[in-house]
């Protein structure tokens, strides 16, 4: 599981084993029985890799598991997934990841890479890197890659291996950022192809968005306050990066914002028909405090609801 909430992750650890932190590429690499050849940056054939014992563990560390090995047919609401033989996924720091099978053995298989925040520090990517959004989806969104995509990405792979076998240089760390930077890339490219290819999912998606939205203001916001994304985001099952960012490619417009012009859209509608106050229509809404509403109004509408009231 990758991502997800962190306090329930813990609760159900608890019962299995104890967290452990992963807190260094050396540490990553013993535990795969694998050389370290850099510090703070690797890349693993897991073909070489010994067994291990699954644990869970929170990340120090960026992390990319390429794993190879086909699985059954995996389903995404009543569609299949449509590239299911090989498959990526992302982790960053301070995220948990892990199994809950503690007395099974697992062959590694496919592809690693981790390499620590310290070895992109002060570089152009430390920078870049938090608009990778793929590394907040979770486990069940993973970039599905075809083989054509499989054989780009494993290049990136073999040509960071290279550099980091290489002799140091003064080209040495550039190389190593530069294909990194290209792998990466690569994902964000393919991850919009899997958006895309996903279209028909997407759009179902969107329609229980939007059956949630409706819902949530029709019997929860008096009660519960203002919706956020992260709240639909679980109710649909996805994680917050996912589904802001599969909102945003289907409309154009980010989650939030898509939630507030539904507000104002039932808010316009409200002030039109309904003659109850501003303030009384404003707490239906979720608002905490009537001027609240007032000042996003004017924002979106460029009136007040009183002069939206009056003029129409």
């Amino acid at each position: 599981m990758i991502g997800g909430d962190i306090v329930d992750l813990i609760n159900k650890a608890s019962k299995v084993e104890k967290i452990k932190r992963l807190q260094s590429v050396t540490q990553f690499n013993q535990q795969r029985g694998q050389e370290t050849l850099h510090p703070l940056i690797t890349v693993l054939d897991q073909s070489k890799s010994c067994e291990i014992t699954p644990f869970r563990f929170l990340s120090d560390l960026y992390i990319v598991f390429f794993k190879e090995e086909k699985c059954a047919d995996m389903m995404y609401g009543r569609s299949h997934y449509d590239y299911q033989n090989e498959s990526l996924i992302f982790i960053a720091p301070n995220q948990m990841a892990g199994f809950d099978e503690p007395d099974a053995i697992i062959r590694p298989n496919g592809w690693a890479l981790a390499f620590h925040p310290d070895f992109i520090r002060g570089t152009a990517m430390a920078r870049a890197i938090r608009e990778y959004h793929f590394f907040s989806y979770g486990s069940k969104e993973a970039l599905h890659v075809s083989e054509r995509e499989k054989r780009i990405l494993l290049d990136c792979f073999k040509k960071i291996i290279y550099e980091l076998g290489h002799p140091i240089d003064k080209h040495s760390k550039k190389l190593v950022i530069s294909n990194l930077e290209m792998l990466l890339n690569y994902c964000e490219r393919f991850y919009d192809r899997q958006f895309t290819t996903r279209n028909e999912v997407n759009k179902d998606i969107l329609t229980r968005f939007e059956e949630a939205i409706n819902d949530y203001f029709d019997s929860k916001a008096a009660t519960l306050g203002l919706p956020t994304v992260a709240h639909f985001a679980n109710e649909l099952h996805l994680s917050p990066g996912y589904f802001g960012d599969l909102i945003k490619r289907e409309t154009g417009i980010s989650a939030q914002g898509y939630i507030q012009d539904k507000l104002i859209d039932l808010a316009k509608e409200r002030f039109f028909q309904d003659s109850r106050s501003i303030s009384e229509i404003a707490y239906e809404l979720g608002f905490k405090y009537p001027q609240h509403l007032t000042r996003l109004f004017k924002k979106k509408v460029g009136r007040t609801p009183q002069q939206y009231r009056i003029r129409g």
